[in-house]
């Protein structure tokens, strides 16, 4: 799918580039009856003025574009995406580019931006987080023939090239760990349920429960938010057959879990171990510090930032495995109590 030009509107409208750049400047040159033509042609065409002269010209933007479906609040408390636009701003930086960040309330406004940003030229390639199965902003991406770049699992990304780890192998890691301490009774706080890291997530945390032949593999899905955390982890501790450990999908859902614990007077590790998935430096400052699932996050910006680079100057750019997050035990795990 091309960007549309004046040509385009012309000849759709059955009237010459003058008249067509007469009614989109506002200009007199053409009746009434012909300019709402050529502006209906255009909204039809997904055409804005203000993108001509850069198309045209065919310059570049020198800006990539990245949309989060996410209440603006989760920049201030998520160490996940602070950690990773702090990785994609560093190499675009290097490279003289400008990270364009818009924060989407629905699925039907982050496709709109993208038609936008296509139409405007306003950006030369897109980033795209938090991608699901099926996901609508994919095979848009593949439509507009926008260079993309998916940072998650490849069997979400589409024909569109991703960054990624293995989350099961992490998972598996924690699980065994865990099961290794003694523990039988574990359970999980994820993310939201319908990313497709999240899916991975769970697959992996039931299947490793399954064969070492602990206890039921309970997952508790919550919004990487820390009341989120807090509530679940309330559930969690009061039910009758209380799990002795938890692992959750990020570290803000795992401070909220140690804080309940407190309240509910559990001691942990001694009476509840829990393990926090991405290694923010809040996970080394408390008491006692947390056991964490430790990855480079911004590295793995760096890694994502370049290949879109790479896929704007044309270059072909294949699916990059980063490093898994790997286990860093420390304070808030212990063998189980007797």
């Amino acid at each position: 799918m091309k960007r549309p030009t004046i040509a385009d509107i012309a000849r759709e409208a059955g009237v010459s580039k003058g008249a067509v750049s007469y009614a989109l400047n506002g200009r007199p040159g053409v009746s009434p009856a012909t300019r709402e033509r050529i502006l209906e042609v255009a909204g039809r065409l997904n055409f804005h003025a203000d993108s001509n002269a850069r198309a045209l010209a065919g310059a570049q933007a020198r800006v990539v574009g990245l949309t989060l479906r996410r209440p603006p609040s989760t920049l201030g408390v998520e160490p996940f995406f602070m950690e990773l636009i702090s990785g994609l701003e560093l190499e675009l930086s290097r490279q003289s580019y400008a990270l364009l960040l818009q924060m989407a309330a629905g699925p039907d406004e982050e496709l709109a931006f993208y038609r936008r940003w296509f139409s405007e030229a306003r950006v030369d390639g897109v980033l795209v987080c938090d991608v699901r199965d099926d996901d609508p902003r994919v095979a848009q991406l593949q439509e507009l023939g926008v260079p993309a770049i998916v940072i998650g699992p490849p069997d979400a990304g589409g024909t569109l090239p991703t960054v990624w780890s293995d989350d099961a192998r992490s998972m598996r890691e924690a699980v065994e760990y865990l099961a290794a301490l003694g523990h039988r009774r574990i359970a999980r706080v994820g993310g939201i349920a319908e990313f497709a890291h999240t899916a991975i997530r769970t697959a992996a945390f039931t299947e490793a429960c399954a064969r070492l032949g602990l206890g039921e593999a309970v997952t508790v899905p919550a919004d990487y938010s820390g009341e989120s955390g807090a509530r679940a982890t309330r559930g969690l501790l009061t039910a009758a057959d209380r799990p002795t450990a938890i692992v959750y999908d990020n570290d803000i859902m795992a401070v909220a879990g140690l804080t309940v614990a407190h309240e509910l007077g559990i001691a942990v590790p001694a009476e509840l171990s829990i393990i926090a998935w991405d290694d923010s430096p809040v996970c080394r400052l408390l008491h006692p510090p947390l056991t964490a699932l430790t990855r480079d996050i911004g590295e793995y910006g760096v890694v994502a930032a370049r290949l879109l680079l790479a896929a704007v100057g044309g270059e072909p750019v294949v699916s990059t495995h980063v490093a898994p997050a790997h286990l860093s035990p420390r304070g808030s795990t212990a063998r189980p109590a007797t």
